[in-house]
């Protein structure tokens, strides 16, 4: 059966996350959908990463096995004519030999988050970012951030329900940088790695807001690292401000 690579972006706030659900809209069961529509027979697809409720993606990656040999771009139309109303379109296709696999191919994986700083509600990027009513001190969460780069056990880090055979994984980058808003102060995270543990990454941003509200210090951030304890952590950040931004391969499929 010929296999296709597809970027996926979404809107997650109304998703139960992208696995399907028996009794509530998932990401995946919309995609399933629209290739069903296609094709009656299309087994079940597999991601790059099982983004959570109301978690967003600019570049989730998905594959699916189709019986006809189609032509990439045409079924990427005729997926994207399939998936409406849903917040959910098909960016690139690419046809991909029959071992590829958006997961166990995947050698890296991108996350951003975003923080908006100011006291009136959010318009525009309500459900999109995670509003804080008071300032942050991006140099101390730039220092916070360093102490999380490299190989660590990340078990404070982690949900307590994570299925990650080990909480030991290789952070390669955390960068933290302002973001031009003309109402209100943008803060935009940045984080690379091969893999995540669940949570993970919304529970260093969660950390950080406090290191940047000065209730943490970054060393306090550093210590609850070394606790390896997941009563350590600061509080998870909320789902609407996380993003699934890209997923690396060894060879671009898609350029």
């Amino acid at each position: 059966m010929p296999r296709y690579a597809l970027k996926l972006e979404y809107d997650g706030e109304p998703f139960a996350g992208w696995q399907r659900q028996t009794d509530q809209p998932s990401v995946q069961g919309a995609l399933e959908a629209a290739l069903a529509a296609l094709e009656h027979d299309v087994p079940s697809v597999a991601a790059a990463g099982r983004t959570d409720a109301g978690v967003h993606a600019l570049g989730q990656v998905a594959h699916a096995d189709m019986t006809r040999d189609w032509d990439p771009f045409r079924l990427s139309e005729a997926v994207n004519w399939h998936l409406k109303p849903a917040p959910v379109a098909v960016v690139a296709c690419a046809h991909v030999p029959g071992d590829w696999h958006a997961r166990f191919s995947a050698i890296e994986r991108r996350y951003t988050y975003r923080v908006i700083c100011r006291r009136a509600p959010l318009v525009h990027a309500r459900g999109q970012a995670w509003q804080v009513k008071h300032d942050l001190d991006v140099s101390a969460m730039r220092a916070g951030a360093a102490h999380l780069v490299g190989r660590h056990d990340f078990t404070t880090f982690r949900a307590v329900h994570c299925q990650a055979q080990s909480p030991v994984k290789t952070l390669d980058q955390v960068v933290v940088e302002e973001v031009a808003q003309p109402n209100g102060r943008e803060i935009v995270f940045h984080l690379r790695a091969r893999s995540f543990l669940h949570n993970q990454v919304r529970s260093i941003v969660g950390t950080l807001e406090r290191v940047g509200a000065r209730a943490w210090s970054p060393e306090d951030l550093r210590a609850a690292l070394a606790a390896r304890d997941r009563a350590a952590c600061g509080p998870v950040a909320p789902p609407e401000g996380l993003y699934l931004t890209g997923v690396g391969y060894p060879e671009d499929v898609f350029a």
